[in-house]
Formats: C-alpha cells, sequence, structure tokens
C-alpha cells in the first residue's frame, strides 16, 4: 500500500507492507510548495512545476495505477486559493487523488506512525509529547494511555524563513509562544506527565543525520530512528552550520535548505525550551506512514 504526502516543503511517499508494517520503499524530494505563499495567497509556478517533476521521478519507483494509493496535502494547499486547482492537475496527469486534511486529522495520523515507530525503537508508544515542525504548520499532540490532545498552529520553517528575515530568534520566541494556551490546558508540567519528547520531519532528522556525519545524498532513516538529541546537540549544529562554508553545508542539508534548517533549528530549540525538555528522541517516520497505517488497521479490522 502506498502513502504519498504532499507537504509545504517536502513530497514524501511510501510503500509499506500492510502485515509486518515494514517500509518496502521510500521516496522525498523538496518542492517548496508553500513558497512565497504568505504574499501571493497561491501555489507559485516554479512550485507547481517542482511537484510535478518529483510526481514525474516518483511514477518510475511506485506503481500508483495498480496499488492502493492514499495521498493527503496539507497546510499550503489549505490556504492557496489555487489549490483545488493544482491538485484536479495532478490527478488527471497521474491518477492520484489528493485529499486536503485538517491540522487535527494531520496530527492524529502522524501520532499512529509515531506510535508503531516508537514500538519498533523500543521506547513506550502509549505516552509521549510531540511535535512535528512542517513547512506551513506544526502539530503538538500530548498522548497517555491512548487520551490524545492535539493541535496545529500555523506556523512552520518555510513561512517563519520568508517573513522574518532579521531578530529571528526574538520573532520565533514569539511566535512560538502562540502554544502556550494548549500547554497551559494540560494542568500540569509536561516533562513530568508525558515523560518523553517525540519530534520529527525535517529539521531534527537532518540535525540528527548530520551530527553522525551523514550527507543529505547518503541520509539514513535507520540511522536516525531513535536517536535521541539534546538541546545542546541542536546548539552544536546551528553553530557548525551557520559558520560553515555554504556548499559544504549544503552538503549536509540539501541544495538551497541550509536556511531553512537553520531557522528550523532555532524553532525546535524554542518549542523544547517552552515545553520543558533537555532532550527529544527523532523519528523519521510520520505522516505518510501514518497515512498507509491508518488504512492497514482498518484492512485488519474488517
Amino acid at each position: 500500500m502506498i502513502g504519498c504526502d504532499l507537504g509545504s516543503n517536502t513530497l514524501r511517499i511510501v510503500k509499506i507492507d500492510c502485515q509486518s508494517k515494514a517500509r518496502i520503499l521510500a521516496f522525498e524530494r523538496i518542492v517548496r510548495t508553500a513558497k512565497d505563499l504568505h504574499i501571493t495567497g497561491r501555489i507559485g509556478e516554479q512550485a507547481k512545476e517542482n511537484i510535478f517533476n518529483a510526481l514525474h521521478e516518483a511514477s518510475a519507483l511506485f506503481d500508483f495505477k495498480n496499488e492502493r494509493c492514499f495521498c493527503v496535502t496539507t497546510e499550503a494547499m489549505r490556504v492557496a486559493s489555487n489549490a483545488q486547482e493544482i491538485l484536479n492537475e495532478i490527478e488527471a496527469t497521474f491518477g492520484l487523488t489528493f485529499r486536503i486534511i485538517t491540522g487535527k486529522e494531520e496530527a492524529f495520523l502522524t501520532s499512529l506512525a509515531i506510535e508503531n515507530a516508537l514500538k519498533r525503537e523500543g521506547f513506550d508508544p502509549t505516552i509521549y509529547a510531540l511535535f512535528d515542525l512542517g513547512g506551513g504548520s506544526t502539530e503538538l499532540t500530548f498522548c497517555k494511555n491512548g487520551d490524545k490532545q492535539s493541535h496545529s498552529f500555523p506556523f512552520g520553517i518555510i513561512n517563519v524563513a520568508e517573513r522574518y528575515k532579521t531578530d529571528l530568534e526574538q520573532n520565533i520566541a514569539s511566535i512560538v509562544s502562540s502554544i502556550d494556551g494548549f500547554i497551559q490546558k494540560q494542568k500540569t508540567t509536561i516533562p513530568s506527565n508525558f515523560l518523553q519528547l517525540v519530534t520529527t520531519a525535517g529539521t531534527p532528522t537532518t540535525v540528527a543525520a548530520f551530527l553522525e556525519g551523514l550527507d543529505y545524498n547518503h541520509y539514513d532513516a535507520n540511522v536516525v530512528n531513535g536517536k535521541v538529541l539534546h538541546i545542546n546537540d541542536f546548539e552544536e549544529a546551528y553553530e557548525r552550520l551557520t559558520t560553515m562554508d555554504l556548499d559544504e553545508a549544503e552538503r549536509y542539508t540539501g541544495t538551497n535548505r541550509r536556511d531553512l534548517v537553520i531557522v528550523g533549528i532555532l524553532i525546535v530549540k524554542a518549542i523544547m525550551k517552552k515545553l520543558g525538555f533537555e532532550t527529544c528522541i527523532v523519528i523519521d517516520d510520520g505522516l505518510r506512514e501514518g497515512v498507509v497505517l491508518e488504512q492497514c488497521y482498518n484492512l485488519y479490522k474488517s
């Protein structure tokens, strides 16, 4: 079964064996769906071209016509005025029907993937705090023994990077304070109640790989999954990436991604401080896996 996640920054596709829950094939390309979206209100021509090029590339690897495919898209398509027009064109060209999901659905589906990964990596999948830092939104989930509370916040690495060119740390601190109300609803200190912080998405996985010496072209999810990072590790990655020669830095972050990763690191640090955790568990699995897992679970229920 195939799952596709067209995000605000990245197109991610995975094929999973429903019985074993194991990945058979994974694909990921930076497409910058949300580039300039906050200015124009539309998905731009360059972003559209990036998406179509990535899907053409993926169609040589995945059998979209004969396999069951479940495709979702998130914040950029939630707000773009031309979203449906582009999704209709994707369907006509590739036969893939992308469903625009809510932030709450996004958080729920991501949590399915996280729980499966935590169990696989030897962590407790029943109690955790989770944040998923995307290109256009950030989802925060608190889970304790099956009881989940989630909220989606409209900030991510692309819209923050494009809106704030100066005083980044100060502006990010202000943006991240928007999660205060949701934290206060828990009526307890987060670390004592949820014990472990989990994070997914491009920034933490890139930092984990970078600190392991893996460059962008040799990224290995097996190395990254379950890696525990201290907040000081993010600080180290920030210092090294900001002082490194641009070409050298982009060997690790990917072309045109260094500045986005740097912004992402500052957001990650701000969220960790806000939640009161010094360490986090990095998981590569995310929305694309969750989309498939939901269908797998439904298949075995019926």
